[in-house]
């Protein structure tokens, strides 16, 4: 049975390359019994859509810049969420 920090390194790792049958199945049992697991998984492959998407939408669209009181704002709260 994996652990969970094994769990969440082959579910990075399967979206970079395939992983063995064994790992796969591995995982896919893991994931069915762990809803932390299967959420950070569901994550995981929404950031990487959400990244191939703006980087289409940049191409398509000429680049916008934040406003520099936009900017502090999101490094404040960075900032805050890093203390934590």
């Amino acid at each position: 049975m994996l652990t969970c920090k094994e769990a969440t390194r082959l579910v990075s790792e399967s979206l970079d390359h395939k992983l063995p049958l064994r790992q796969q199945m591995a995982v896919r049992v893991h994931l069915l019994m762990c809803k932390f697991c299967a959420r950070y998984r569901k994550q995981l492959l929404m950031l990487r859509d959400l990244a191939e998407h703006s980087f289409y939408l940049e191409e398509m669209q000429p680049h916008v810049a934040l406003p520099q009181e936009a900017r502090e704002r999101i490094q404040r709260s960075l900032k805050q969420l890093r203390s934590v």
